[in-house]
């Protein structure tokens, strides 16, 4: 059987109803293209706003990494310059302990009373040795 044609009337003109039913069709293959289109479109700008994203990321490691290299060797420095610090500390001790002891010698011959202060330990921590003379900014 063959499709019947029925036309449908809308004023003074008479259009076919598949033509209608084409028209249709072909306004919503249209629209499905222009979705698909608008689809690809984003999927392009995310790829491209990852892309750029991926690429600031990497660029903040890199200088996170600098920063990390820098401040290791900082460290490595100020290692060794406390090294240095505390050789001498220790050099200083032992001299002072020396003339300690000549003081304390001295003043037994010499029948004086001499005060000989006491010797703090090189190795305790800074904010644990005496603070005889405070600096004008107050602190030891």
């Amino acid at each position: 059987m063959a499709p019947i044609q029925r036309q449908v009337s809308s004023g003074s003109d008479s259009v076919p109803r598949y033509a209608l039913v084409d028209e249709r069709k072909r306004k919503r293959m249209i629209s499905n293209r222009e979705s698909a289109r608008r689809s690809r479109m984003r999927k392009q700008k995310q790829m491209e706003d990852l892309v750029n994203e991926v690429s600031q990321l990497e660029s903040s490691n890199a200088m996170l990494r600098q920063n990390i290299d820098a401040s290791v060797q900082r460290y490595i420095e100020m290692e060794s310059a406390n090294n240095i610090l505390r050789a001498q500390a220790m050099e200083l001790t032992d001299n002072l302990r020396s003339l300690n002891s000549v003081l304390q010698i001295w003043a037994e011959i010499s029948g004086l009373n001499v005060e000989i202060p006491e010797i703090p330990d090189p190795l305790m921590k800074p904010w644990q040795l005496p603070c005889p003379m405070q600096p004008a900014h107050g602190f030891c």
